[in-house]
């Protein structure tokens, strides 16, 4: 009985080891790295907070900070528009205090505006696809003779 058990966990952790997935994992990302975004609030103030860690993001929109200052020390405040390459993806882990749907933090660097070359996290409802985003390739510089 218990080499059973012995050998149910170690073909368990040899599976996870060669990153096959158990069939009850959560579902990927919508955006997927690589794809441009344009950053947008659904809001009503469409400004959208670029956060310096995943954490305080989640944090945040559980309903937990401390007050205004120490929001604004960890934020960057992109305006509507803003496009964003998306970086890095964790499904679901946002958990907002007052609704039931769950979203994606997305890690992104902006590409445009004030803020251009910074790195942060934002939730995937802040974040809209670039239209053929998927197809759009970034072509190096061609070299001069």
């Amino acid at each position: 009985m218990v080499a059973r058990k012995a050998c149910a966990v170690l073909t368990a952790l040899v599976a996870l080891g060669f990153g096959l997935q158990p069939s009850f994992a959560a579902a990927a990302c919508d955006l997927q790295v690589g794809q441009e975004v344009v950053l947008a609030s659904m809001s009503p103030d469409p400004d959208v907070f670029v956060w310096d860690t995943r954490t305080r993001l989640i944090d945040y929109a559980a309903g937990i900070f401390d007050d205004a200052k120490s929001v604004m020390a960890h934020t960057t405040l992109a305006k509507p528009g803003t496009h964003a390459i998306v970086a890095m993806c964790a499904t679901g882990v946002i958990r907002p205090k007052y609704l039931t749907a769950n979203y994606d933090a997305v890690g992104i660097k902006v590409i445009s505006g004030p803020y251009k070359g910074r790195w942060g996290w934002i939730a995937s409802d802040d974040a809209h696809l670039v239209q053929n985003s998927a197809a759009r390739t970034r072509r190096a510089r061609p070299q001069q003779s």
